[in-house]
């Protein structure tokens, strides 16, 4: 036990170093948060977009997708991918979940 009180105060900070590195990692994680739909939606126009089909994706038709998308198992990062107007996917399986999702929905979502 520490009986000289000079070094209490040292050996504190030491332990809270620890504790204040751990809170400023997980705060910078903080943007792995699910993209909402709107940002979703603003991603798929902006594929549609750049493959020159914009005028297919209306705010309608992409907003009906990008909900069924967040709703769905995709991750994240899958969704973050869409988000930022990028076609790509995490891995294989979340690309078939992708491609089968939005053929599930098209025909609901084309009627908007």
């Amino acid at each position: 036990m520490l009986t000289d009180r000079r070094t209490r105060p040292f050996s504190r900070l030491l332990l809270a170093v620890p504790v204040a590195a751990l809170a400023l990692s997980l705060a910078a994680c903080g943007g792995s948060a699910r993209p909402a739909a709107d940002d979703v939606a603003d991603g798929i126009q902006k594929v549609y977009e750049d493959q020159g089909l914009g005028e297919v994706m209306t705010d309608d038709v992409a907003s009906c997708f990008a909900e069924a998308l967040v709703d769905s198992d995709l991750s994240d990062e899958t969704l973050t991918y869409i988000a930022n107007g990028e076609d790509k996917q995490k891995n294989e399986e979340e690309k078939a979940l992708t491609t089968q999702i939005l053929q599930d929905k098209q025909e609901e979502c084309l009627a908007q």
